[in-house]
């Protein structure tokens, strides 16, 4: 997938209402899940136990903490979005987040970036993203938000 560039925050506007992008794959190992249970002290057998997981877990392995896969979506945005002409782009915050599916250990997971607003704000913009993490070869997502950003000129 190349990345989108939109050439300023009066182009980005045009996009209010469509799917902008749609990102790369992305692999979410093991030791991805680990590292983030490590960073967040969220041990729970589930994510870090392989063999209690693959005796019990209804998945058969582990899975990704729903936060772990929240984390991604300022990575894939950045991988799949570039808006020329801001200096910041910050989190703002999320209006809904819903983990509607398992990620699995090894699964490969990408965004759809589809732009619901864009307000104008002190010093720059607020942008509202609908945003849906699919898994390979699965027909539910991982996750659906609405995700606030804020991009400062």
């Amino acid at each position: 997938m190349s990345r989108i560039v939109i050439p300023s925050i009066a182009r980005l506007k045009e996009w209010i209402g469509k799917e902008v992008a749609v990102t790369d794959w992305l692999t979410v190992g093991q030791e991805r899940i680990d590292a983030f249970a490590g960073a967040t002290e969220d041990h729970q057998w589930i994510h870090v136990d392989r063999e209690r997981a693959a005796r019990e877990s209804p998945y058969g392995t582990t899975v990704a903490h729903g936060f772990l896969s929240l984390s991604l979506l300022p990575y894939l945005l950045g991988q799949a979005i570039e808006i020329q002409g801001t200096r910041l782009g910050i989190n703002y915050g999320l209006n809904r987040v819903r983990f509607t599916g398992p990620l699995p250990a090894g699964s490969r997971v990408r965004a759809r970036f589809r732009l619901a607003a864009v307000e104008d704000i002190a010093m720059g913009v607020q942008t509202t993203w609908n945003v849906t993490l699919e898994r390979k070869g699965e027909e539910k997502p991982v996750l659906v938000a609405e995700w606030l950003t804020r991009r400062h000129v």
